[in-house]
């Protein structure tokens, strides 16, 4: 019981914090993604990259400023910052490159064991969790309208999916999924979880008003069907690298990590809908 009220004050408390970084305007919503897509790489090179020597230290930080990078880019043009975005871009373009580089050369001097395994888990995180939470601002901003509440509605979505799976697979769950990944799921779970999300797309439809249902009942499949191979994603990197959970910020929850894997990987193709749409 004390367990079950420790999760339970976590997730009111993480719940309000969400709601306040995304409904009090712009910047509050991309420093709010920006904590979160800070926190998610830092769990993800501390499970990753070597962290007892200084130069660890220095290699870990180094990966967090990398995968930053292109929420710190997308940030500033969503704000309003640059007047020539074409002109960005192109010179964005033209230094990313020899940034992501620098990598190899430093590598080159750490005297590192595994040299390419570091670099590889450097690029992995950018592209793994830098580059889809990037992609939350091409959703929530089309020029100078603020679209904040699509994502929210993705993220209760995929926050409906979890719970969904998670009530219907302890009651009914009988047929595994994926026992060499995940053992404690079924596919009675990941069904169960994905009607759930369907009907509260049907919801959301009827309070959030940016989109029709059809767009919304399209986002919750695509939330039912990725979110929930997202969840996977993130259990065969915990069993790579031998941890049971990506960090321990959030009591009863594990880490930043543990609660964003479904949504990080269920953004790209949401953002790919969306902006069909548009």
């Amino acid at each position: 019981m004390q367990g079950l009220w420790r999760r339970l004050t976590t997730a009111v408390i993480f719940v309000i914090i969400m709601i306040a970084g995304m409904y009090t305007g712009p910047y509050t919503f991309n420093l709010l993604f920006l904590v979160i897509t800070g926190g998610c790489l830092y769990e993800f090179f501390g499970m990753t990259l070597d962290r007892h020597t200084r130069r660890d230290r220095f290699r870990k930080a180094f990966g967090v400023a990398v995968g930053l990078l292109p929420f710190f880019l997308v940030s500033i043009l969503s704000l309003g910052y640059v007047s020539d975005s074409e002109s960005f871009i192109q010179v964005s373009s033209l230094l990313f490159a020899p940034f992501i580089f620098t990598i190899f050369i430093y590598e080159l001097y750490s005297n590192s064991r595994e040299p390419f395994v570091n670099i590889a888990y450097i690029i992995l995180g950018m592209f793994y969790i830098g580059i889809p939470f990037a992609l939350v601002d091409f959703i929530a901003f089309d020029g100078n309208t603020f679209y904040y509440r699509i994502v929210f509605g993705l993220l209760l979505l995929t926050w409906v999916n979890d719970t969904g799976a998670y009530v219907v697979g302890s009651k009914f769950g009988k047929t595994p999924l994926f026992p060499r990944i995940s053992p404690n799921k079924t596919w009675e779970g990941s069904i169960g979880g994905a009607l759930t999300c369907m009907l509260f797309g049907y919801v959301l439809h009827l309070v959030f008003d940016e989109i029709g249902l059809i767009q919304w009942l399209v986002l919750a499949a695509i939330v039912g069907v990725f979110g929930g191979i997202g969840d996977l994603i993130e259990s065969m990197l915990k069993r790579s690298v031998g941890v049971k959970d990506s960090g321990n910020l959030l009591p009863g929850h594990g880490g930043l990590l543990d609660r964003f894997d479904a949504f990080i990987f269920v953004i790209p193709f949401a953002a790919a809908y969306i902006l069909y749409l548009r």
